[in-house]
């Protein structure tokens, strides 16, 4: 039986190996053999920060399988896949030969896709009844939104004139009363201002009865209606303007790609998670890490000022100051408001000196180190091991992002709870994420946003962190 050959397998490669980092490399192995042996929809939690070596237990099954199944990576873990993963199975005798790009042959046995080429081959209906398996479940949506999306650039307007001559005075006009109006408006820290349906309404009947139309403006003809929304990304130093257009639930416009389908879902989340469409998981585990022996430290005063309050730059500049001092180690300060964040590293930077550099990816050892939570988030993997993180504020989405907003709506339209049911579980999840290395390196976490004890949904917020122990008070280490 494939979970036996699995687990046999797995345990020689991890004898061979020696002392495993992840202890749950057997149970994830079983789990995926027979969701593969099965045909089964399996979910499978894991703890955020979890040691990558977990992928080998989902590797492992895939090489004894002889029925087609299509991998979804993102680029990153294509990249680890192939340089470390995969030889480390060849150095055992296990082979596990990958086809890439939009189309593959029937008989092969493991389809490795990115994002954008499985919305290619579910176009092209190349997917046909693979299974599917996902090891970044909790990147799914946001990397297909992402590759169902329609970008608009300067060019583009060019060559639809071009190729519609007779129809290229009203494209200018058109192009020209949008550019106005979109530089006029203020953009927001992200340099983004949202397009509405009625502006965008004229383009689209004159280009309705146009044809043929170059790419990619046959995409964005396609993608109207009320599951889409637009914006544009505003240059307003070069009077430029990017049209970005993307889907609002990407699986409700990819309709029937995890139904009937065998599909293993893996990747950290908090719970309760929003139902995917057409997945309905046969089997669901959590796979956490063991309880921690020594909790997170939190600091995390009851009175502090909220982030929309006057004095808030000055709080947070004071309490960066005391928990700098007297730190061996590198602290990260995230903040996702630019202006704000760029300010608070000037600050630090009068006091501290060359210690404090913002989004740099070599730090140095005691180092201050001001970003984002997205820019964390992305290159944590690459940077040292923090000895503290200082959260100026949580990870929640700003309703300033168009993208956000529209998703909000959509939400409040429905009469259903927007921000529990989407705002808050994001946060949490990035929370968790960034916490991962500090929580290994046996640091401490500082969140300086008044609203962890002021409002009520803060008490998630403490119970996603757990174990912590509050720290009262700050001591040099």
């Amino acid at each position: 039986m494939l979970e036996a050959r699995a687990h046999q397998q797995l345990k020689h490669l991890l004898r061979q190996e020696g002392e495993s980092r992840w202890p749950h490399h057997l149970t994830l192995s079983r789990l995926v053999a027979r969701s593969l042996r099965r045909c089964d929809q399996t979910l499978v939690r894991l703890a955020p920060g979890s040691d990558p070596s977990w992928l080998l237990g989902l590797l492992v099954p895939l090489a004894l399988h002889e029925e087609p199944v299509a991998l979804l990576v993102s680029p990153a873990l294509r990249q680890r896949l192939l340089q470390v993963e995969l030889p480390r199975l060849e150095a055992v005798g296990l082979s596990l030969p990958c086809w890439e790009g939009e189309s593959a042959p029937a008989t092969a046995r493991l389809w490795l896709l990115q994002h954008h080429e499985l919305v290619a081959a579910w176009r092209s209906g190349g997917l046909a009844d693979r299974q599917l398996v996902i090891p970044e479940g909790e990147l799914l949506q946001p990397l297909l939104r992402q590759a169902l999306g329609v970008v608009i650039d300067t060019p583009h307007w060019e060559q639809l004139r071009r190729t519609l001559p007779a129809a290229s005075a009203s494209i200018l006009q058109l192009h020209e009363r949008l550019s106005r109006r979109l530089l006029a408006r203020p953009c927001g820290p992200q340099q983004r201002v949202a397009i509405s349906a009625d502006e965008e309404a004229p383009l689209r009947q004159l280009l309705a009865v146009l044809a043929p139309l170059p790419d990619p403006w046959p995409a964005w003809l396609a993608s109207g209606g009320d599951g889409w929304t637009s914006w544009a990304q505003v240059t307003p130093a070069l009077l430029q303007w990017q049209w970005h257009r993307q889907p609002l639930d990407p699986l409700a416009v990819m309709p029937a790609l995890l139904e009937a389908r065998g599909v293993v879902l893996v990747g950290p989340w908090p719970t309760p998670t929003a139902p995917l469409p057409g997945f309905q998981p046969t089997v669901e585990v959590s796979l956490a890490d063991p309880p921690l022996l020594d909790p997170l430290p939190l600091f995390a005063p009851a009175a502090q000022a909220l982030p929309n309050a006057p004095h808030y730059p000055s709080h947070l500049l004071d309490q960066c100051r005391r928990l700098v001092l007297g730190q061996a180690g590198l602290t990260v300060v995230l903040l996702d408001d630019e202006g704000l964040r760029l300010g608070l590293t000037s600050a630090l930077a009068a006091e501290f000196g060359s210690r404090v550099g913002h989004e740099l990816t070599a730090p140095e050892s005691n180092g201050v180190l001001c970003c984002s939570w997205g820019w964390w988030l992305q290159h944590q993997q690459r940077l040292p091991l923090p000895c503290q993180l200082v959260a100026g504020t949580l990870p929640i989405a700003s309703l300033e992002d168009p993208l956000t907003a529209a998703r909000v709506a959509a939400l409040r339209h429905q009469g259903r709870d927007w921000f529990r049911e989407l705002l808050l579980p994001e946060a949490l999840g990035r929370l968790q994420q960034a916490v991962a290395g500090v929580r290994r390196n046996g640091g401490r976490l500082a969140v300086l946003d008044g609203r962890l004890r002021r409002r009520g949904w803060g008490r998630q917020v403490l119970e996603a962190l757990e174990p912590w122990v509050d720290l009262p008070r700050l001591r040099p280490s």
